[in-house]
């Protein structure tokens, strides 16, 4: 035993800090982590009776850039004076960044507490102790650095040639060659299809959230586990559509780092958010005409177009579409003096006539009104040019409206046609599995006959759909 560890120190407890930065290394890295718990053996040999493991921190980064609950801990800990020694395999488990590592130095120095690592016994009050704590804490904030720096290189450079690996999004797959390929599993591709065909007709994709919700249409998404990824059908959710069709890899282009970090000091740390939108221009790596799509680059920037108008007064220069109110052009009306966009005022008493108002300058205290308009006359001009242009081909509005509505129909029952294979297949391989099942095993044999249920519960659910929709298909004129 080192002369450094002394009966005061005996007295106090030992803490072993287990740390490792990502899950995928708790998962993978298993030796990294017996050595950490090892060390609490090592303690009692050493000779503390009490031995404390703080190990909340599994999985988390320790650059200082994310909440470290184990840590605080131990800092408390030290703060207190029940500590008598710290133990780690090497500094980086305590600290990737400076500023943990010489406050947590400074801490042990005060509160009379020893770093022990499998190179030696560090008393912090020592000058020679410490200066060789400090070398350590540098030379791991420094490696983290270096790491991450030729890891984002090596990243980046594979990313422009279009060869690095990622999570695809449903309805592609990578091929053993390394190329993106269409998902061969028809009921995916057909379901990413039906997106893109419902979004050029509906032009909103709230509407075609809606619509996939009434018809009880599911959606593929990517389940991921660590490094195992696959497809779950889940119901239509607002961010599901709207990934979809912002996504450029259904357009046939490999785009890689289109969201970005940011980081933002609170409380004096620095913390790190991700999944922020980067602008086209400082994506990654951008390449077209990668691989098969599901549409063309040309439909891809149009569906963002369309996103633009839609996303109300999110950029004040650009087209809008409509909104809500009693007024027929909120949203739509600009001024013709300075092409701001022209603002709806209601009367506070009932029967009060609207007004289109465009406030100028808001930046400008003082600037007054630009122009301002009844709203009553207005609307009934513009309704009246409307009625006009359309009277005359109200049979053409008529026709097409019906081929739109057989369109549907269409569309709903070819996705229930493959929401129906898949359940007959599901139906068919839980009654193989109830027949393989020794009838012995009525445990097991009286679950998978309730699965087998289930699924023809699904199938059955499935039949009446289809048959309903043929039935309205049916009575359409």
């Amino acid at each position: 035993m080192s002369s450094k560890v002394t009966a005061d120190h005996l007295a106090r407890s030992a803490v072993v800090y287990v740390r490792q930065s990502t899950m995928a290394q708790v998962l993978g890295n298993t030796e990294s982590k017996r050595r950490q718990y090892a060390l609490a053996d090592q303690a009692r040999v050493v000779g503390f009776a009490s031995v404390n493991i703080i190990d909340e921190d599994l999985g988390r980064s320790g650059s200082g850039a994310a909440e470290r609950p184990g840590f605080q801990r131990l800092v408390t800990a030290v703060c207190a004076g029940e500590v008598g020694a710290v133990f780690c395999i090497e500094a980086s488990r305590l600290a990737r960044n400076g500023r943990d590592w010489h406050h947590l130095v400074d801490l042990c120095a005060l509160a009379a507490t020893l770093m022990i690592d499998p190179d030696g016994v560090y008393d912090p009050r020592l000058v020679n102790d410490r200066l060789l704590l400090g070398l350590k804490g540098t030379m791991s904030e420094y490696e983290l650095s270096l790491l991450r720096q030729r890891g984002i290189e090596a990243r980046d450079g594979k990313a422009r040639r279009g060869a690095l690996q990622f999570t695809l999004p449903p309805g592609y797959c990578w091929s053993e060659d390394g190329r993106i390929e269409l998902d061969p599993d028809e009921r995916v591709a057909g379901a990413i299809r039906m997106v893109f065909a419902k979004y050029r007709e509906l032009g909103s994709a709230r509407q075609l959230f809606l619509w996939a919700r009434s018809a009880g249409i599911t959606l593929p998404v990517v389940q991921r586990n660590v490094a195992v990824c696959r497809i779950t059908w889940r119901a239509p959710a607002y961010h599901t559509v709207v990934q979809i069709l912002h996504n450029p890899i259904y357009a046939g282009a490999y785009a890689f780092a289109r969201r970005g970090n940011r980081i933002r000091v609170e409380n004096g740390r620095a913390r790190k958010t991700s999944g922020h939108d980067r602008p086209m221009a400082e994506w990654g790596a951008l390449i077209r005409d990668n691989h098969e799509g599901y549409i063309s680059w040309a439909e891809f920037e149009e569906n963002q177009r369309m996103f633009g108008e839609n996303a109300h007064m999110q950029k004040r220069a650009s087209r809008k579409a409509a909104r809500g109110g009693r007024a027929l052009l909120t949203g739509l009306v600009r001024c013709g003096r300075c092409g701001r966009m022209m603002r709806v005022f209601y009367g506070v008493q009932s029967g009060h006539a609207h007004r289109y108002q465009c406030r100028g300058d808001d930046a400008h205290v003082g600037a007054g009104l630009c122009i301002g308009i009844g709203g009553v006359r207005v609307d009934q001009a513009v309704t009246a040019l409307m009625l006009e242009a359309v009277s005359g081909h109200a049979v053409e509005a008529a026709l097409l409206a019906a081929e739109k509505a057989s369109a549907t129909d269409d569309v709903l029952a070819k996705a229930l046609e493959r929401d129906m294979e898949a359940a007959r297949y599901e139906a068919s391989l839980a009654a193989r599995r109830y027949e393989l099942v020794d009838p012995a095993k009525r445990h097991v044999a009286r679950e998978l006959e309730a699965r087998w249920n289930t699924a023809l519960e699904k199938v059955s659910a499935l039949e009446r759909r289809i048959a309903a929709a043929r039935a309205a298909a049916a009575s359409r004129p």
